[in-house]
This record gives structure tokens, C-alpha cells and sequence, in this order.
């Protein structure tokens, strides 16, 4: 097992062991920012940096810090410890010390060998100074009891949750399925400090009617709960959201509850269950506290928005659980939905259709009537009772989907409580007359345009020339009464949408084809390439894989980092005859293929051929 002094080795040994998953992973974990990584003994240099294991130790909870404390003092005593040893001392079970010494492996504080641990020297003397940073020392990570227990909520105060629970968690899937169907329509872009852009901020907020301080706790639970996508430049629908969509209220609530819950750390969510029936409030902060003692503002901000998610969800109310968020807790987000089912208003399938084209929905619409109606129909007012008004673009794009004016208005039949009024009739069966009339297609290569446009109406036409919405498109004449463009389809398509004009897009055949939007992605703000894949990347190109690990410039950087930090190391190296030995030496220098070191054990200066040196390992 590597000593202390041979940390940085040791170190480098085991991520080159890692495979591609594991080692991005620890990159991710140790949020590495450091410039200049180009092998792994530079990224075992950072790992090892102390301001980078104070900000891992400021991630483990007080358990696994225990666990490090202890390793390292029998580690100084009576060598590295096993497993065994360590569960022994510190009075827990094999599979408790497993997860604590797997997560303090993951993070890259300690190594592991023939079943023995031993956190690398700079983590041990991080925390001997704990102290002077006003943060637990060795005894007291090992010995100090929690604060006392959280105050039980009453059941009068579990009243008083339950009664805004089911209003607050019915607003808060309102709001993430028009979040989805706003992303699905035009994906939302981020910015490099992990925000929404404010122009597309401002839009999602008004599209589900939330106030703009809650959008990010929303975007976050929809991306647990696997519906929504944090890509590198832009917040968008998942694949999986157009089930959920199709779910009853009630399902599409337990699967938002299932995400917050599952992506929860597994000690928090112990911590919860065994709180479930106890007030939040600051005695949680203080109990966080204790568990991660170096966590300070980080624990806080985190705390702070797993309570935020779950107030908007209705699982807590004023800092304490009622009664669906006790049966979360303890029996899972099925046993929560039972108990919220009660205070959920019920699906309706009817409406009211108006004279001006408004439909008024008195209750909730069963979620196959309301994905139907928003096909040709603008969601003005959201809630448990909603309104839409039916428009000539809603109903286009529904033409454009394949639907029909006689389906429409027989959809509109089906779920109306009174008849069809006769201005509806009109505008639908209308704007499907109209349909068709201007089209947009693509130009061959060469033809000097990109795209144009064509309509049977001369009038139209002429009316399209001298539009000053559509001067972008810098329209000119064509062939055969068309108009051409230098502007790509896409662009020409949404320009005349825009404008509000009867547009469809048509492939070479004259087929009407559906375009997608394209996302407004700037420049500004865009997030870099995954800094943890390249970076992988480029150690596997420089550094090769373990199977290769003695090969000469691996040697040589063991070599350079054990003179640059005067290291003692073990080195083998192959006689003249054929056979090995093993030298015990401090390196001086590396120069011109030579070695210079002192071997510990004669006391004498050596100059070895590098190219003779099979394999470097720390000195024990």
C-alpha cells in the first residue's frame, strides 16, 4: 500500500485503472476547473490540490469523515486498515462501511489495496487543520451526538398542510405540462451559469402561468422526473413527456413526487422518512449542519431548494409534512397519490363553446380532450378551470397535422355541453378553404434563391411584395407568379406564421410537409462541450490504458513527479543477465535517458538507464 509521501502516484495508478464512466464521473464529482490537465499525473496533482479536498469534504456527510478520520490515525499506528478493522472501530456493519468507504473512493480521497484503505496524505492533512478553519476536528467528526430531535407536527397543523397540498400540487402539474408543451414547441435556451435566458424565462413563466421565481424549481422537477432535457445549450421536451402527458392528473402528480424523491441523496432521504412526521423548518437546517460540518452556504442552498420543490409539489406546507407527504415518505408516491386523490378536483370531458370562439371548461379536461383541443385551439387561462379560444393559425396547424375541418367540428360536437355556435362552424370550415392557398418550398442548388413562395391568388401576391413584415425576406420575383427568396425555406415559413398568413411548406412533390421551429440559440451565453468527456478524452490519447501501465513514458512521468516532489519510490529494473532487482531510491534528476537517485539503503548516488527501469512504485 502507498504511503503518504507517494500519494500523488498511488493516485495516478488508480485513475488510469478507472474506466471511461468512473473517471468522468470523478471529474464531474470534484468539479475540476484547473487548466493544463494533460495526463493523469497532472489531474492527480489536482485532485490533491487543498482547496479541491475541501470542497469534496465539504460534500461528505459526517459518517464518511469519520471514516477518513479513523483510517488515517490507524493507518499512523499500525498501517493501513482493512474493512473489517475500520467497521470494528467505528462500530457499524460491513455494509455501512462499504457505502462509506465506495463514496470516499468515488471522490477520489482515498485508495484502496488487498482490501486495505488509507485516505492519500493531503486529505489527512486537510482535516488536522480543520480546527484552525473553525470546522470539527478528529475527535469531534468521530464522537459529537446530533442536535436533538425535530419538533412532531401536530395533527391540526397536518390539517392546516393537507388543506393548500392538493391546490399547490395540482398548480404545480398544470404548470410543468405547459412547460413541456412550451418547450415542445420552442426549446428554451441556457446560459453558461446554468439559468434560463430572460426573453425565454419570461415566455415559459407566462405560457404556464407561474410567478418567474418558481421556473427553475419547476424546469428542475420536470428534468427529475425525466420529462424535461437539460441539454449543454438548451432546455427542451423529453421523448418521455408525451406519455406523461396523456396520464390523468393524479398519475402525472405521483410521477413528478417519484422523480423529487428518487433523486435525492439516499442519506437525505433516510433522514426525511425518519422526520416524516416532524416540522422541517431550521431544526432540519441544523441537523444538515451537523451531518456535513464543512458544507456551510452549499448545504443551505440545497436544502432550500429541495424544500422549495417540495411546497410547490404539496408534500410540505410551512416547513411540515401533511398527510401526502407522510405517505410519500413512508409508503411511496403511490400510497401519496391515494391519499391526495381526495382533495383533487375530477376530470371533466364537456365544455362550453362561446360566440366569440372562447371554450370555457367549468373542471380539469381529462388530458385526451385537452391535448386534442390545444391542436386548434390557444390556452388563454390555466387551472382547474381553464379557457381556450379556437383561431385561424390553431386550426392551420391542425390542417397541416392531417386533421380535417369535418373532424374538428366533430370533436367540438362530441364534448360540448350545448350546440356548436355558428361563428365556430364558420372560422373552421373557412380557414380550411383557405388552406393551402400560399406555399413554400425549396429552391434546387444553383437556382440562385433558396426558397419560394407561390399562390393561386394574384392578389395575395402583390399583397406579400409590399408587406413590411416580410422585408427581412427581401422577396423578388420568380418564375410562373412566384416569388423568391435567398432565405431558407425554415426561415421563410416561420417569417409568413408570424406574419399570420395561411402558410404551409411543401416538399419537391407539392406534399405538405410540418416544420419545427428552429431554436433561438445565440451565441451568448452558450454552455462549453462537457468539460469531463474531453477531458477523459484527451488522457486516454496522452496517457493510454491500465493494461499498458509500464510502458517507458509512463516511467518517466512516475519518474519526473517523484524528482519534482522528492518522492521515494521503488524502482525494478532488468539486469544485464536478464533477471530484476529493486532499488529503494530518492530521485535527484532525469535527464538524457539517465537516472540520477540515491539509493536509501547503501547511502550511495546511482545513475540508472531509464530504459532498464520496468516498473515505479511508491516507497512504503
Amino acid at each position: 500500500m502507498a504511503a503518504a509521501s507517494g500519494s500523488a502516484l498511488a493516485l495516478a495508478a488508480r485513475l488510469r485503472a478507472l474506466d471511461d464512466d468512473a473517471l468522468e464521473r470523478l471529474v464531474r464529482e470534484r468539479e475540476l476547473r484547473r487548466p493544463g490537465i494533460r495526463d493523469y499525473f497532472d489531474l492527480a496533482e489536482a485532485l490533491l490540490d487543498g482547496a479541491s479536498i475541501q470542497a469534496a469534504l465539504g460534500r461528505l456527510d459526517r459518517p464518511t469523515l469519520a471514516l477518513l478520520v479513523v483510517a488515517g490515525e490507524l493507518a499512523a499506528t499500525s498501517g493501513a486498515p482493512t474493512e473489517e478493522q475500520l467497521a470494528a472501530t467505528l462500530g457499524v456493519d460491513a455494509d455501512e462501511l462499504s457505502r462509506r468507504a465506495r463514496h470516499a473512493l468515488e471522490l477520489g480521497l482515498m485508495g484502496s489495496e488487498s482490501g486495505r484503505l488509507l485516505p492519500w496524505d493531503a486529505v489527512v492533512e486537510q482535516l488536522r487543520a480543520w480546527p484552525s478553519f473553525g470546522l470539527p476536528g478528529a475527535r469531534e467528526l468521530v464522537t459529537a451526538p446530533p442536535p436533538p430531535a425535530l419538533e412532531p407536527v401536530s395533527e391540526a397543523d397536518a390539517r392546516f398542510v393537507d388543506r393548500g397540498a392538493a391546490e399547490r400540487a395540482f398548480a404545480s402539474v398544470t404548470a410543468v405540462a405547459e412547460l413541456i408543451l412550451e418547450l415542445r414547441a420552442a426549446p428554451a435556451r441556457r446560459l453558461s451559469r446554468g439559468g434560463v435566458a430572460l426573453p425565454d424565462a419570461r415566455r415559459l413563466a407566462a405560457a404556464s402561468g407561474i410567478e418567474p421565481e418558481s421556473l427553475e424549481l419547476l424546469l428542475e422537477l420536470g428534468e427529475r422526473a425525466g420529462l424535461l432535457v437539460a441539454a449543454p445549450r438548451r432546455w427542451e421536451a423529453a421523448p418521455e413527456a408525451e406519455a406523461w402527458l396523456a396520464l390523468p392528473r393524479l398519475d402525472r402528480w405521483a410521477v413528478l413526487a417519484a422523480g423529487w424523491l428518487d433523486r435525492l441523496r439516499p442519506e437525505i432521504q433516510l433522514l426525511l422518512r425518519q422526520r416524516a412526521r416532524a416540522v422541517w423548518g431550521e431544526g432540519l437546517l441544523d441537523y444538515l449542519r451537523w451531518l456535513y460540518p464543512a458544507g456551510g452556504d452549499r448545504v443551505a442552498a440545497q436544502v432550500g431548494r429541495v424544500a422549495g420543490e417540495a411546497e410547490l409539489l404539496g408534500i410540505v406546507g410551512a416547513g411540515a409534512p401533511g398527510s401526502t407527504g407522510t405517505a410519500l415518505l413512508l409508503g411511496g408516491p403511490e400510497a401519496a397519490a391515494r391519499e391526495l386523490a381526495a382533495h383533487f378536483p375530477a376530470e371533466i370531458d364537456q365544455v362550453y363553446l362561446q360566440n366569440d370562439l372562447s371554450i370555457v371548461a367549468p373542471g380539469p379536461l381529462e388530458p385526451a380532450v385537452d391535448l386534442e383541443l390545444r391542436s386548434f385551439a390557444e390556452a388563454e387561462t390555466r387551472g382547474p378551470a381553464s379557457s381556450f379560444r379556437i383561431t385561424a393559425d390553431g386550426v392551420t396547424r391542425a390542417l397541416v397535422g392531417g386533421a380535417t375541418a369535418e373532424g374538428i367540428l366533430a370533436f367540438l360536437e362530441r364534448i360540448s355541453i350545448g350546440p356548436v355556435p355558428q361563428p365556430v362552424g364558420y372560422l373552421v370550415r373557412d380557414t380550411a378553404a383557405r388552406f393551402g392557398m400560399l406555399r413554400v418550398g425549396e429552391l434546387p442548388a444553383g437556382a440562385g434563391a433558396r426558397a419560394y413562395l407561390r399562390s393561386d391568388d394574384p392578389a395575395l401576391i402583390a399583397q406579400l411584395q409590399v408587406d413590411p413584415r416580410l422585408a427581412v425576406l427581401s422577396l423578388a420575383p420568380g418564375e410562373e407568379g412566384r416569388l423568391v427568396t435567398r432565405l431558407v425555406r425554415e426561415v421563410a415559413y416561420w417569417t409568413l406564421v408570424d406574419a399570420r398568413y395561411p402558410v404551409v411548406a411543401e416538399d419537391a412533390a407539392g406534399r405538405i410537409v410540418d416544420l419545427e421551429r428552429p431554436a433561438a440559440v445565440g451565441a451568448e451565453g452558450e454552455l462549453p462541450d462537457d468539460t469531463a468527456a474531453i477531458l477523459v478524452t484527451r488522457l486516454r490519447d496522452t496517457g493510454g490504458q491500465a493494461e499498458t501501465a509500464d510502458d517507458g513514458d509512463w516511467i518517466v512521468r512516475q519518474l519526473e513527479l517523484a524528482v519534482k516532489n522528492r518522492l521515494a519510490v521503488m524502482v525494478r529494473i532488468r539486469m544485464p543477465d536478464g533477471s530484476e532487482a529493486e532499488l529503494a531510491l530518492e530521485p535527484a534528476a532525469i535527464a538524457g535517458g539517465r537516472l540520477r537517485a540515491r539509493d536509501r539503503r547503501s547511502d550511495l548516488e546511482r545513475t540508472l538507464p531509464v530504459s532498464h527501469i520496468v516498473a515505479v512504485t511508491p516507497a512504503s
